[in-house]
């Protein structure tokens, strides 16, 4: 049985790729992500890879200032300050997610395998796995 609060994240692929490298251990998101400590994360790279490429956990979340979030994550973002502030305008808070325990999988599920499976559409942002989704990310989870 999948967990009801996994979450399918989508990158962009130079991100997934730091994540799992390990040269970025923390997530920067506009809207606060409601997950609690230990939930599963399934990592998407969008467009040009199209794939499920990973797994990882979330170790904390945070809703900071800007300024705040910059000063005790933006080492481990891997961006710099002005894509920081750029993908931030206009936000009051930052939701920052530390990941862990991450995992590259051995073969990348392309996106037309998902989707022709149950017509799965990767999120824009990020979205709860439901039951309706593909098998193969549900055994992601096992």
């Amino acid at each position: 049985m999948t967990s009801p609060r996994a979450l399918v994240l989508s990158l962009r692929p130079r991100f997934a790729d730091a994540i799992l490298d390990g040269r970025k251990t923390a997530e920067l998101r506009r809207q606060r992500v409601g997950a609690p400590k230990g939930t599963r994360i399934i990592l998407y790279s969008s467009a040009p890879i199209m794939a499920v490429v990973g797994t990882a956990r979330i170790a904390e979340v945070h809703a900071l200032p800007p300024a705040t979030a910059w000063r005790r994550f933006g080492s481990r973002l891997a961006l710099t300050r002005t894509e920081f502030d750029q993908y931030l305008d206009g936000c009051a808070t930052a939701c920052v997610i530390d990941v862990e325990h991450v995992q590259r999988l051995d073969a990348p599920l392309p996106l037309g395998q998902l989707h022709n499976a149950t017509r799965f559409r990767p999120p824009q942002s990020y979205r709860y796995l439901t039951p309706g989704d593909p098998q193969p990310l549900q055994e992601l989870l096992r």
